[in-house]
């Protein structure tokens, strides 16, 4: 019996339905195949697009970082611990930290809260070689030790010093440090603030520059340089709850480095004599610039202190909240002093038990009143 042909139509829509599915198969898992093999076979590296030159901006932050790095070192300390029953000593690794070459005899200046309690303190220089250090000295109202190294001449070299009473807000900085053991990071940012004050577990540290350049732990005792590559302060805290860079960074600066370090070299350690005075660079402004002359107004006078045996007054808030202003000091044994810094430079030149006289402006009067420094 013959099969009956299924008709033209029905056989061309079969053809042309099989024609379909192959174009499917081949577009879509074959073709693909084939177009990822050409393509591997003929594959080559792209031609480089020409940069140009560096913007002036990355020019100098890389000049600054050639320039400072060297001089920056990574520090870390040991601390030893006695079991009690045994009375073996375990030595344990502390912390860490950065510092900076202070001159080419082997001194290295850093934050005191980076030795603190240690045993032993190694210190890395930029050619990886690792040294001994002995503690030199120490202040911790300041936060500030100096280590020495024996190392030699060729490799020490030490940051360009510059100053801190001409900085201004808004003005560029570089922080270069060891955040986290990641050796030599250089950050930048600019000046926030100046003349802050912070509250550590050494007490309290006035006068700091306030910095949004990234600081993180292991950065402390690292350098804060100018545009210049010059040394304008030591990288001392950050402020942040989660111990992280939030921000907002503090530095000790350069000025009182440079009269804290000479004498903890010469004398291992550095007593500061004080007038017990609270003062604000900022209400110093606003005061004397309405009275028409230039000096460091005292907010407060603490109590016991120097400056409330000599009878100095502090200034007063009245329930309105207006400001009644208190001593205003002029003068240091002849020096003027305009700011909170000229006051601790001129105090710097003294030591405890010396007498002062201080040139006041009192409700429009000036007095001369000898204090003893405590």
């Amino acid at each position: 019996m013959n099969r009956q042909q299924p008709p033209d139509s029905l056989q061309r829509t079969l053809r042309l339905a099989l024609w379909v599915s192959l174009a499917f198969i081949f577009f879509n898992w074959v073709w693909p195949f084939l177009q990822g093999w050409l393509l591997a076979v003929t594959a080559e590296p792209r031609a480089v697009t020409p940069r140009g030159s560096l913007s002036k901006v990355e020019q100098t932050n890389i000049a600054i970082f050639n320039q400072a790095s060297p001089s920056v070192v990574y520090i870390t300390t040991t601390q030893d611990l006695v079991n009690l029953w045994t009375r073996d000593v375990t030595r344990i690794p502390k912390g860490t930290g950065s510092g900076f070459v202070w001159d080419g005899h082997g001194h290295i200046v850093t934050n005191y809260h980076v030795i603190q309690d240690a045993s032993a303190a190694y210190v890395r220089l930029a050619d990886q070689k690792t040294y001994r250090a002995v503690l030199v000295g120490a202040s911790p109202d300041d936060d500030l030790a100096v280590l020495r190294i024996q190392a030699s001449l060729s490799i020490l070299k030490p940051l360009p010093i510059g100053t801190s009473s001409d900085l201004q807000v808004g003005q560029m900085v570089y922080a270069i440090g060891n955040p986290f053991g990641l050796d030599h990071t250089l950050t930048t940012g600019i000046i926030s603030a100046l003349d802050r004050t912070i509250r550590t577990d050494n007490g309290v540290i006035e006068g700091l520059i306030q910095t949004d350049a990234a600081i993180n732990p292991g950065n402390s005792g690292g350098p804060l340089l100018d545009s210049a590559g010059r040394l304008i302060g030591i990288n001392t805290a950050i402020y942040s709850p989660s111990g992280a860079y939030a921000g907002i960074g503090f530095a000790v600066p350069v000025d009182r480095v440079n009269r804290v370090v000479p004498r903890l070299i010469a004398q291992g350690h550095y007593r500061r004599a004080t007038l017990g005075v609270v003062v604000d660079d900022h209400m110093s402004r606003l005061v004397s610039d309405k009275l028409g002359v230039k000096g460091v107004l005292v907010l407060r006078v603490e109590p016991g202190s120097a400056a409330s045996e000599a009878g100095i007054r502090g200034s007063r808030v009245l329930p309105e909240g207006r400001l009644v202003p208190g001593d205003i000091i002029l003068e240091v044994d002849g020096k003027v002093v305009e700011n909170a810094a000229d006051l601790r430079a001129a105090l710097d030149d003294y030591t405890v038990g010396d007498k002062v006289r201080l040139k006041l402006l009192r409700d429009g009067e000036l007095l001369e009143v000898p204090v003893t420094l405590q």
